[in-house]
This record gives structure tokens, sequence and C-alpha cells, in this order.
């Protein structure tokens, strides 16, 4: 599968040129970061120009990220020489990755939108009547049967 972004957009975007040892390094970042995209959004497109232009975005915006610092340090100091690293980014310190928001965008572009989904469910060979809020159909409908109230108060059934 080709890369979403080129190594000439990478280095179009840090503020530095890359040696070659960081251009090696800058291409498996690449690499990684648009086989994330694919498993994030959850498509294979056959080809970078067949991908929606937030993809790139988002790959290069990852690989800068980690260009940038590779390490994964949140703090770092000069006097003492203190580096750190926080939980915020756990297992993915040091890695190519995308935020959260980033996955979600990424998520909502291969079209699988995150959120709690209802499904209507019914019975094989089942007619649907219409229903008025408030009231529950009878099970054995006779042609003089009506609905059976479910609220005690139709003005504030709840």
């Amino acid at each position: 599968m080709a890369d979403f972004a080129t190594l000439d957009e990478l280095k179009a975007r840090l503020d530095w040129t890359l040696d070659a040892d960081e251009e090696r390094i800058a291409t498996s970042a690449l690499e990684d970061a648009s086989d994330l995209a694919r498993i994030h959004a959850g498509l294979e497109w056959p080809d970078a120009a067949s991908a929606p232009r937030l993809v790139r975005t988002l790959v290069l915006k990852a690989c800068k990220r980690y260009m940038t610092n590779p390490s994964g340090y949140t703090q770092s100091r000069a006097g003492d020489e203190t580096l750190g690293w926080n939980d915020s980014q756990g297992e993915d310190a040091g890695t190519v990755y995308f935020t959260d928001d980033e996955q979600k965008l990424l998520a909502e572009v291969g079209g699988r939108k995150r959120g709690l989904w209802t499904a209507e469910v019914s019975a094989w060979n089942s007619v649907r009547r219409p229903v008025t809020a408030g009231l529950v159909p009878v099970a054995q409908p006779t042609p003089d049967s009506k609905p059976f109230p479910m609220f005690g108060d139709e003005v504030e059934p709840w």
C-alpha cells in the first residue's frame, strides 16, 4: 500500500533539514502513520490519491509530532539534565501515534461514527401499526379494540 504523504511533504513541514539517518526514520514514520490511518479509518484506499485530503494532513501531523520529539518527552530541563515522560501518551510515547481527536476524525472519514445507536427490532412477518405516544398496541387486535394507555395522565405522562 502506498503512503498517504511523501517525504518531501513532511520535509516542508519541518523546521530543519533532515540528514540521511533522519530521512530513513521519517520514511518509516510515514509508513507507520499510513498503516495506522487505514486501521483507524477502517478502509483500504487503493492509492493515496483516492483517500481524502484530511487523511494526508493527519498523517503528516503525526509524523511531524514524532520527528520533532522522537522520544516522547513531556518535560525537559537544561540544569540538572532532567527529562520526563508522563502517562498521557502511555505506550504511544516515542512512537508515531494519532491523538484521540485524530482517531475520531479518521473513523468519521472511514464512515465509522462512534456513539450509542438504536436498531429497530421486529418479529418476522409482523405488521407495523401507528402508535400514539403513551399508548401501547393490543396484542391480538379486534375491529373494536383500542390501544392500551401506558400512562395515567396524557398531559404529564412522566
